[in-house]
C-alpha cells in the first residue's frame, strides 16, 4: 500500500492528538480518558500501516476494519472529552471533523475491499 489518504491522515491525526494529550496530561492532569483516546488514536494509524503489509487480501480487510472501529472509538472519547469540558471546544470540534473524515475514508475502503473479495470468490452471494 502506498501512503494513501489513509495512512497520510491517520498518521498526521495521531500527531495531532499526541500533542493534544501532552498538553491534557500536563495541564489538567488528566490521565485516564486521555489515555484511552491516545490508545485508539495510535491504533488506527498502527492497523492502516499493518494492511499494507498484510498477507493476504482478507488480512488487509481486517485490518483496516479494526482501523474503522478503532477511529469509531476516537470519536468517542473524543465526544467525552469535549462533553466533560476537558477538552476545550474548538479544538475538539477540529479533531472530531478529522475523525469524521477518517471513519468516512475508512468505511470506503474497507466496503470497497469487501466487495472485490466477494466478486473474486465464486459463488460469493452478496448479504
Amino acid at each position: 500500500m502506498s501512503d494513501g489518504p489513509a495512512k497520510i491522515k491517520s498518521y498526521a491525526f495521531a500527531l495531532k492528538v499526541v500533542n493534544t494529550v501532552r498538553e491534557i496530561q500536563k495541564e489538567q492532569k488528566e490521565f485516564v480518558l486521555s489515555k484511552q483516546l491516545l490508545r485508539a488514536v495510535t491504533s488506527i494509524g498502527a492497523n492502516v500501516a499493518e494492511a499494507g503489509a498484510g498477507q493476504s487480501k482478507r488480512d488487509f480487510v481486517a485490518k483496516m476494519a479494526i482501523a474503522s472501529k478503532e477511529a469509531r472509538e476516537s470519536f468517542y472519547w473524543l465526544r467525552l472529552l469535549r462533553d466533560s469540558k476537558i477538552l476545550e471546544q474548538n479544538l475538539a470540534q477540529e479533531l472530531i471533523a478529522d475523525v469524521e473524515e477518517l471513519i468516512r475514508i475508512l468505511t470506503s475502503i474497507v466496503k470497497t475491499a469487501q466487495n472485490k473479495l466477494e466478486r473474486q470468490q465464486p459463488g460469493a452471494t452478496k448479504h
